[in-house]
């Protein structure tokens, strides 16, 4: 018996999740996220250092917001959002 279905071509999919810039991008903001939590924790472990607390917990907290901004475009780049699908 013959096949009488016909061919289709090969689905394209423009699957740009699996892109390794995208998890490397992840990977350093996470790193930046960790590094804002330990500075937040040095005047405590050294007491040295507790007239520092507010300057500790600033730099700590930018290191937080960058990481957060950081890994939200990558998500949202991965996800597809902002970008022009005609």
């Amino acid at each position: 018996m013959e096949n009488t279905a016909p061919q289709r071509p090969a689905k394209k999919t423009d699957n740009n999740a699996n892109r390794t810039e995208y998890y490397v991008t992840l990977t350093v903001a996470i790193v930046i996220g960790l590094v804002g939590v330990f500075i937040r924790f040095v005047p405590d472990v050294l007491p040295a250092l507790d007239q520092f607390t507010f300057m500790f917990s600033l730099i700590a907290n930018l290191a937080m917001v960058v990481a957060t901004i950081i890994a939200f475009k990558v998500v949202f780049g991965i996800l597809g959002f902002g970008k022009n699908r005609y």
